[in-house]
């Protein structure tokens, strides 16, 4: 005898397999009668949970948010220096999206879509990096230097992509041309080279902010 699935437990499966279509087809390219198939229910029964599909979307996005990571605990871990406190919010980052690759194929689905929801809220997701790199060197950089602001956006910008290309490249690629080296060891080494490209000239971070695995 099969079991029965509760209101909370139904609703829960129709997330997990939206999640996974969404992650796959966008949101554009999956229509609710295969969700509701991906699940083995009528649409009918899935409206009785989500309005529509941008609602189940919505709440697709919302269940991320809900993941979302806090630095607070993470800067105080790995020092309270620049290079140190970056390094371990790398960390937190790239733990956190190999752990569920699907955040990272719906972020690049929405950038193909052009949803504004969806590109506001994954631009969020950035945001911790960008406010901080932006924040550090606007109290180190040198207020005399040439195109001072265009630099501090610019190095947000290219840090962003780095560790986007890395994620890219080691959680979605079917073959990893980088496959004898792991994501941390990775990432660190574009942490330090990044670092160094900014003015940063550590050869090796501390122990403490050293992204292990």
């Amino acid at each position: 005898m099969s079991h029965r699935l509760s209101g909370p437990e139904r609703k829960e499966s129709i997330l997990a397999a939206a999640q996974g279509l969404f992650a796959r087809k966008g949101l554009h390219g999956v229509s609710v009668d295969e969700i509701a198939r991906a699940v083995n229910v009528s649409p009918a029964i899935l409206y009785r949970h989500f309005a529509s599909k941008q609602t189940l979307y919505t709440a697709v996005l919302e269940k991320f948010s809900c993941q979302r990571q806090s630095y607070v605990d993470t800067i105080v871990k790995h020092g309270t220096s620049f290079e140190d406190a970056l390094a371990g919010m790398t960390q937190v980052y790239i733990e956190n999206i190999a752990k569920n690759p699907d955040i990272l194929r719906i972020e690049l689905h929405s950038l193909l879509e052009g949803n504004p929801a969806t590109l506001a809220f994954f631009q969020n997701r950035w945001k911790s990096f960008t406010d901080y790199i932006e924040f550090g060197l606007n109290e180190t950089l040198p207020y005399n230097i040439p195109h001072r602001e265009i630099t501090i956006l610019s190095a947000g910008l290219m840090f962003q992509g780095m560790i986007r290309e890395t994620l890219i490249q080691k959680c979605l690629q079917p073959q990893d041309r980088l496959v004898d080296i792991s994501l941390h060891e990775l990432s660190n080494e574009l942490v330090t080279l990044f670092l160094r490209s900014i003015g940063i000239n550590k050869t090796q971070l501390s122990r403490k902010a050293t992204i292990s695995g």
